[in-house]
């Protein structure tokens, strides 16, 4: 076949394409469907520092399979599917390493010798169509494999020094799952229409032998897919003028918990709701005993917590079909207790403080931390912001303060976590107030009455995890119900205030405030108003004196814009005016601020 030929055909595809999605301008969809991301330098090395956990117990933990179907597709697909950029000859394929770093996802380099997808990917048990059927090959019949993103896809952080990566267990991570899943859409989409493509797909999926009638079904379910996919748009298009596009690092996660279980496997439009408020995926360093979690202080019971993550990123339930099993998901409780535990490790008490997965330390690989400076900043630390903060975690002041201390239904020690009104911090409140105003429309052979959103949530979710329990041969005891769920109730509430929680390790958790919309320490120490009213999130190189990211313009980085409604800067601010909403503390000098960075360095 001839160069000419092929462009002929290419072209034919394109409008194939192009009348396939209903669109008729091909300039317009062509910038419609384009994946536009950042390139990054990469690093000589990639370090792991010392938190207490093993390399074993950590490649575990990065590819623990907690029941998740994020993307709608099975894993052979995953791994077939090629980039989403339109050419007449083969591309490179979605799941590369060096392609998924690019929506911030970490190469999975602990054990090189072992290959391995990113950081926070996992292949588990089988996969349902999306009508509820197995979903099999078309041609070996055979089951295909559930696929999805795992805790540490959210929860592991890095940042760059010169020429190394260096890897944050338990941080926030800066991945951008919008455009990953509009990447996906988008290459779905072209293998579907685009001919070549198509067949390189089924090639992979099917052999190239596999018989036109196969290949048909194969394309049957790439309809199925994609159908799906359109749906979810239609409805994210409906709340456009509410969204807030989260970028790198960021994610509106309760409302997109709630839009999955409420509309989506509800099949309940009326219960979408727009990604309102996005928020800096936090760090998990010694949640497992705190009292209460979420940026808002919300949730009580750590499985809730941990088993509506799994159902939020997709994990498949059953809320439709009472013959199926209410309640019936692919939600691994077990899976999910074990990581648990993992982080929790053993009791904290003043002796060893707390053990499980620890914040990290200050690296040598960063400039050496001025020990007078430091002094200094301590003082600092101890007048300003040891009365929200605490004092720090490794001091026996810090354990043996019983108004900071309750215990859980088996006895063990539970931090107390202060609930600051927002009205006293000032930061952004649409977090809050989006959970506090939300409600949801429910059938009632679901068993949970139709209020508010988060009491809601929180029956669902329990309800979900009760089902796996009588499941179990013989079914959960109560007592190992109890242990599993972290001996704690399953308390849910909505407060207009926000959750605030020691700072050990802060210094590797940028960007700052709960909606990550002060790019460095220094700037959130600073004047609110020299706080950057725009700036870039997605770089990865580490600033050791403003303790941040760089944020200057990147290109096809997300440029943050405060001024957005969920995305303001303000509030946790130290100045003079002693009426100024949001003061948590008198002006600091910039020596004081450079003092305070480097005591906060050492926690």
């Amino acid at each position: 076949m001839g160069r000419k030929t092929k462009i002929l055909i290419g072209i034919g595809a394109l409008v194939v394409v192009v009348i396939g999605v209903g669109v008729y301008e091909l300039d317009k969809f062509l910038n419609a469907i384009k994946i536009e991301l950042p390139e990054y330098q990469a690093t000589k090395k990639t370090v792991w520092l010392d938190q207490n956990i093993s390399k074993d117990k950590l490649r575990w933990f990065y590819h623990a399979d907690q029941g998740t179907r994020t993307f709608g597709i099975p894993f052979e697909w995953f791994m077939a599917l090629e980039q989403p950029v339109i050419s007449l000859t083969a591309v490179g394929l979605f799941s590369d390493p060096a392609y998924l770093d690019r929506y911030g996802f970490i190469p999975d380099t602990i054990e090189p010798e072992k290959q391995a997808l990113p950081i926070g990917f996992a292949a588990g048990a089988t996969i349902s169509d999306p009508l509820g059927h197995p979903w099999r090959n078309p041609r070996s019949k055979q089951d295909m494999t559930g696929f999805g993103l795992t805790c540490s896809a959210c929860h592991t952080g890095r940042f760059t020094y010169k020429d190394t990566t260096v890897v944050i267990d338990g941080g926030p991570a800066l991945i951008d799952l919008y455009n990953l899943k509009g990447g996906l859409g988008v290459s779905l989409l072209l293998t579907r229409y685009v001919p070549f493509r198509f067949g390189r797909f089924a090639d992979r999926i099917l052999g190239p032998d596999a018989s036109h009638g196969d290949r048909k079904m194969l394309k049957h379910q790439l309809d199925l897919v994609l159908k799906q996919y359109g749906e979810s748009k239609a409805l994210d298009d409906s709340v456009a003028p509410l969204r807030i596009l989260e970028g790198y690092g960021r994610l509106d996660a309760l409302n997109r918990i709630g839009n999955q279980v409420f509309s989506a496997d509800l099949n309940n439009p009326k219960n979408y709701a727009a990604a309102s408020a996005p928020v800096h995926y936090p760090r998990i360093w010694n949640t497992p005993w705190f009292d209460w979690v979420q940026y808002n202080g919300s949730i009580m019971q750590p499985m809730v917590r941990n088993a509506g993550e799994a159902l939020g990123v997709s994990a498949q339930i059953n809320l439709t079909d009472p013959s199926k099993g209410l309640y019936k998901s692919s939600v691994q409780v077990d899976i999910l207790h074990s990581i648990e535990n993992m982080i929790k490790g053993d009791p904290p008490n003043a002796d060893r403080g707390f053990s499980g997965l620890k914040s990290p330390k200050w690296p040598d690989i960063l400039p050496p931390i001025v020990d007078t400076l430091a002094a200094q900043g301590a003082q600092l630390y101890k007048s300003y912001c040891q009365e929200c903060h605490r004092p720090p975690v490794t001091s026996r002041e810090f354990f043996e303060n019983p108004k900071w201390w309750t215990k859980n239904e088996a006895g063990e020690p539970i931090l107390i976590m202060e609930n600051v009104p927002i009205s006293h911090v000032g930061t952004d409140p649409a977090q809050a107030e989006d959970m506090i105003n939300r409600t949801v429309e429910l059938p009632s052979n679901l068993g949970i009455k139709p209020y508010a959103f988060g009491r809601a949530l929180g029956d669902l979710v329990e309800n979900t995890v009760n089902f796996w329990y009588d499941q179990q041969t013989p079914p959960t005891s109560k007592e190992e119900r109890a242990k599993t769920n972290g001996n704690m109730p399953n308390l849910i509430r909505g407060e207009f205030a926000y959750k605030v929680r020691s700072l050990n390790g802060i210094w590797a958790t940028p960007p700052y405030l709960h909606n990550g919309s002060v790019p460095t320490i220094d700037a959130l120490l600073g004047p609110a108003d020299e706080r950057p009213k725009t700036f870039y999130l997605g770089h990865r190189e580490y600033d050791p004196e403003k303790l941040g990211y760089r944020y200057e313009k990147l290109t096809n980085g997300f440029e943050f814009d405060t001024s957005l409604r969920g995305n303001s800067n303000r509030g946790h601010e130290f100045t003079d005016d002693g009426k100024a909403y949001g003061r948590v503390g008198p002006a600091l000098s910039p020596s004081d601020r450079k003092a305070l960075i480097e005591y906060l360095k050492t926690l």
